[in-house]
C-alpha cells in the first residue's frame, strides 16, 4: 500500500471538512496566492492547490515541515533508488538487529521492542544513503506514516497506552508525492506574516494548551536524530517550540497576527472546545474575541458546522461545532 496525505492521525486535523471550508473560500473569496500559515498535516495546502496558482506551507514543527517537502517539494528524485531501500529495510533479519537509541527509549512502550529495533535501524541508515533532499524527505515522511499507522496510542504522543501486549506490526510503506508550486516554510506564523504577501490567508492555529511538539516528540525525535535524552513517563525531551497560541498570551498573539497580514482575505478555523470539561481542552481565544478582532480587520462572516471532534478518551463535550470566519479586508 501506500499513504495519501490525508492518511495521519493528527489532533484537529480537518481533512474532513476541506471540502466544506474550499466551498466556503470559493464563495467569498477571490485570488491566486493561498497561504496556509499553520498547515499542521497539509492536508488544506493539498487540496489549495486544485483552486489556487501558487500555495505557501508553514509549519513550525519539523516533522510536518518534513512531510511538506516530501508531498510538496517539485523536485527530481529516483524512484527506483527509495523503493530498493524500502524493500531493503522491510527485508530486514529481525533476529540481528541489535538494540538502538529509539528501541531503548521506545520499545515495549509506542512500539514492540522488535518494531522499535527496526525503526531506529531504518532511521540511522538513512542518514548513511546518498540521497537528495526530497528523496530523503520521502523516506522520513514514508517512515512517520508507518509509524502513526501502527503506534500503541490514541492518535498522539502525549502517553502510550499502558497494560496490553504490542504486537509486532511494522511496515514501510512509501507516501504518494504530490507536485505542487509551493513555497515552504518552518518559521513562528506571526514572524512569517510580516514578510510574506498572499491574497487569502488560512488560520487554524492551536487554541488551547496542548502543545503539538510536545503532542508529537516522537516524530519530531525521529525526524531531527539528534537522540536527545529524554524525561518522565512519556519519555519527552526538553521542551522547544513552544507555542504562545497555547497560553493565555493567545488572544493577543492572534490579534498581532492578524495586524500584521497582509492579504485579501482571511479565513479561520474555530471549533467550541472553550466549553469542554477537560482544562487542556479549554480554548485560550473564545469565540466572541476571534470576531472582534477580525472585525477591525475588515468585514467578516462566520459560517458553522456540526462536527465530530478529536477524542483521546478524557474528554467530553456535546453540541460540538467547527467554525469559518472569512474576513474581507479593509484597505486604505
Amino acid at each position: 500500500m501506500s499513504f495519501n496525505i490525508e492518511n495521519r492521525r493528527y489532533t484537529g486535523s480537518k481533512a474532513k471538512l476541506s471540502d466544506w471550508i474550499f466551498d466556503l473560500i470559493g464563495k467569498e473569496c477571490e485570488g491566486d496566492i493561498f497561504l496556509d500559515i499553520f498547515a499542521g498535516t497539509g492536508v488544506i495546502s493539498a487540496n489549495a492547490s486544485k483552486y489556487f496558482k501558487k500555495i505557501i506551507v508553514n509549519d513550525f514543527l519539523y516533522s510536518n515541515n518534513i512531510i511538506y517537502q516530501a508531498f510538496f517539494l517539485d523536485a527530481k528524485w529516483d524512484e527506483e533508488k527509495v523503493l530498493n531501500l524500502i524493500k531493503k529495510y522491510n527485508e530486514l533479519n529481525k533476529e540481528k538487529l541489535i538494540e538502538n537509541y529509539f528501541s531503548k527509549n521506545f520499545g515495549n512502550k509506542y512500539f514492540s521492542k522488535t518494531d522499535s529495533k527496526i525503526i531506529g535501524f531504518i532511521r540511522e541508515d538513512i542518514e548513511t544513503q546518498n540521497l537528495n533532499k526530497k528523496e530523503k524527505a520521502i523516506l522520513l515522511a514514508s517512515l512517520i506514516y508507518s509509524m502513526d499507522k501502527i503506534a500503541n496510542t490514541v492518535g498522539h504522543y502525549d502517553a502510550y497506552r499502558k497494560k496490553i501486549k504490542i504486537n509486532d506490526r511494522f511496515k514501510l510503506d512509501i507516501i504518494r508525492p504530490l507536485n505542487m508550486e509551493v513555497e515552504i516554510f518552518q518559521e513562528d506564523a506571526n514572524l512569517l506574516a510580516k514578510k510574506i504577501i498572499a491574497d487569502i490567508v488560512y488560520i487554524d492555529p492551536p487554541y488551547n494548551s496542548r502543545q503539538y511538539s510536545r503532542f508529537y516528540h516522537v516524530l519530531e525525535n525521529i525526524t531531527n536524530w539528534k537522540k536527545p535524552k529524554l524525561y518522565g513517563t512519556a519519555l519527552k525531551p526538553e521542551p522547544t517550540e513552544m507555542s504562545d497560541y497555547c497560553r493565555v498570551t493567545a488572544p493577543k498573539k492572534f490579534e498581532e497576527l492578524i495586524n500584521d497580514l497582509n492579504c485579501k482575505y482571511i479565513v479561520v478555523s474555530y471549533n467550541n472546545t472553550y466549553d469542554s470539561k477537560s482544562n487542556s481542552s479549554k480554548n485560550k481565544i473564545e469565540l466572541d474575541e476571534i470576531k472582534n478582532i477580525l472585525e477591525k480587520k475588515g468585514v467578516t462572516k462566520v459560517f458553522k458546522k456540526n462536527h465530530k471532534h478529536f477524542n483521546a478518551g478524557n474528554t467530553s463535550f456535546n453540541n460540538h461545532q467547527e467554525f469559518i470566519f472569512i474576513t474581507r479586508v479593509n484597505h486604505g
